[in-house]
């Protein structure tokens, strides 16, 4: 073989060697995140039975951690090379229809947009970035719900908080992305719950119940347990014990948000302490806007 087809073969097997290397390096990271990967709404419905012991953790509006962006992919995807864990969003609509994530009817706050979302057509949208909780820009963009749903499949689960999206059109995406071994609904009524899983009866369901009377009323209106979640609040009080037993009774693990209360602590000692409290008390889902910090405090 000459020496210029010897130098032209090297240069060949050096740039497949190259291939191969940075292909196993990002299968590495693929592999690296924690995943959430329910192959059916049955897997879904078992993962969220109530099980004493059992904790998981629900990234609030994804995460606002170290400079990453609520309600943003990226946000996402950077809490599961920490922890397993699943996301409440907030869909909301553009002027011209597109279901984006925004959880302010306003853009100012979160991103370099100023006015209503609801007077912003998408092509205006897209064009905007998000801002950290610091109100720096980031390079992050506004994702749509259709892409946060697709990015979601086989790496976590996603809950639909209710904002200015009608019912009927949530059930729709659900259904168009046949999502419901992964994507859940906030409901705030059993008449809520009762549209949902008249459209899917597999529909998973995060309920509001606060009290002991909304528990019943959800209990009455046969609304089933097995296939719900329930939030009971923003704080460990006493009143907490009657629901947890009456919860547990039926299978439903329950779920404390720490966003608008221990997340606001200053110090990161406090809020680790406040996280373990939560579980102790017998939340078995903590809702955090620092769930990389939950999980440092209570799954290290």
């Amino acid at each position: 073989m000459s020496n210029y087809f010897r130098m032209k073969h090297t240069r060949y097997l050096a740039g497949i060697l190259v291939l191969l290397l940075v292909g196993t390096q990002s299968h590495a990271q693929a592999q690296a995140l924690h995943r959430l990967d329910f192959k059916s709404p049955k897997q879904l419905h078992r993962f969220f039975k109530y099980k004493k012991g059992k904790t998981v953790i629900s990234g609030h509006r994804g995460t606002v951690e170290q400079g990453l962006t609520e309600n943003s992919i990226e946000g996402m995807e950077a809490v599961l090379q920490h922890t397993p864990a699943f996301f409440e969003i907030d869909p909301r609509l553009t002027k011209d229809g597109v279901v984006v994530l925004m959880h302010d009817a306003t853009l100012d706050r979160t991103t370099t947009g100023a006015g209503k979302l609801a007077d912003r057509t998408w092509e205006e949208v897209k064009e905007l970035r998000l801002k950290d909780r610091n109100g720096r820009a980031t390079d992050h963009r506004i994702p749509t719900l259709d892409e946060a749903i697709e990015w979601a499949r086989g790496k976590t689960v996603l809950n639909l908080d209710h904002k200015d999206l009608p019912l009927e059109q949530t059930a729709e995406i659900i259904r168009k992305h046949n999502a419901y071994s992964f994507v859940m609904v906030t409901v705030h009524s059993p008449e809520e719950a009762r549209y949902y899983l008249d459209q899917n009866s597999n529909q998973m369901l995060s309920a509001h119940i606060l009290t002991k009377e909304k528990f019943q009323e959800y209990k009455a209106a046969g609304i089933p347990f097995n296939r719900m979640i329930a939030y009971i609040g923003p704080k460990i009080k006493p009143e907490n014990q009657e629901l947890y037993r009456l919860l547990h009774a039926e299978g439903v693990m329950c779920m404390i948000s720490a966003a608008p209360t221990y997340d606001k602590l200053e110090a990161k000692e406090e809020r680790a302490k406040a996280y373990r409290a939560i579980f102790a008390d017998g939340a078995s889902i903590l809702e955090s806007d620092l769930p990389i910090e939950v999980s440092e405090a209570c799954h290290p």
